[in-house]
């Protein structure tokens, strides 16, 4: 189920909530449903695949979080179906459920599966949001590297559109310092799925902690997840990684190596 209502419907309904501004464009509900729509017509986030969250981080409380929910019609997403989650604690701060009949049409929203995997990568890594799609390029390429636990590639041009992160030695804390260069190895983490996404939660985290350099995690036969400091460089990350996995299957097959200079 998805609502085909638009910004003037739940004006008509009063929808008052101190979580949403629907004048607001770049409002992080509102950049959701905008990204959705731009994601399916990728194919990323078909068949209510895949989701995004955004963390509000140039708002009042940059602790609040969005997150699309589950089982939606990604493309027909509306900004007062979102959930709002409290960073900080994970508390439950808004739920569409409690938004007039007249736009749920009493239908039972419900979290998305992906909440913990989300707020994973807010806790250890401060991102400003996270999207997770159903790329079939990422999935081709785990499969086609199957016995692999890291997918590498390096001399391609649109590796220099991702950030060169590295370990604060006084904080301890992952932090972008550049951006990676032509002549670097890209060196994504690949963990196995689970039969529920949420199982992935541990997963995850460990890929997370074990290659700090890394903005993206892929999951064999899923998908990917990958985050970014805003919505915008998150946005930027996703796409050049998709174009750059959409090459690889590309030379995987014409039996070319990822990595100058190996066999593989």
């Amino acid at each position: 189920m998805s609502s085909c209502f638009c910004k003037s419907e739940a004006q008509k309904v009063k929808l008052d909530d101190k979580y949403l501004n629907l004048e607001d464009p770049n409002h992080p509900a509102n950049l959701i449903c905008e990204l959705c729509r731009l994601f399916y017509d990728n194919n990323w986030v078909t068949g209510t695949g895949g989701g995004i969250s955004i963390r509000d981080v140039k708002g009042a409380n940059p602790n609040v979080v969005y997150i699309a929910p589950s089982g939606i019609q990604k493309e027909r997403l509306q900004p007062w179906e979102m959930f709002v989650v409290d960073r900080r604690n994970e508390q439950l701060l808004r739920t569409p459920n409690e938004c007039p009949e007249e736009l749920t049409k009493k239908y039972k929203y419900k979290p998305s599966a992906c909440t913990p995997l989300f707020m994973s990568c807010y806790t250890l890594r401060d991102a400003g949001a996270c999207i997770h799609t159903h790329s079939q390029n990422a999935v081709m390429t785990t499969l086609l590297y199957e016995d692999k636990v890291e997918f590498s590639m390096s001399h391609i041009e649109q590796i220099k559109a991702l950030p060169r992160l590295a370990i604060n030695p006084e904080t301890k804390v992952v932090e972008k310092v550049g951006s990676m260069d032509y002549h670097d190895t890209l060196v994504i983490p690949i963990i196995e799925n689970t039969p529920y996404e949420e199982d992935l939660t541990d997963s995850l985290q460990e890929a997370i902690k074990n290659y700090p350099g890394t903005t993206a995690v892929l999951v064999r036969r899923h998908g990917i997840y990958v985050w970014g400091e805003d919505v915008w460089k998150a946005k930027v990350y996703n796409e050049a990684l998709d174009y750059l996995l959409e090459l690889a299957v590309k030379m995987k097959l014409a039996g070319i190596p990822l990595v100058r200079g190996t066999s593989e």
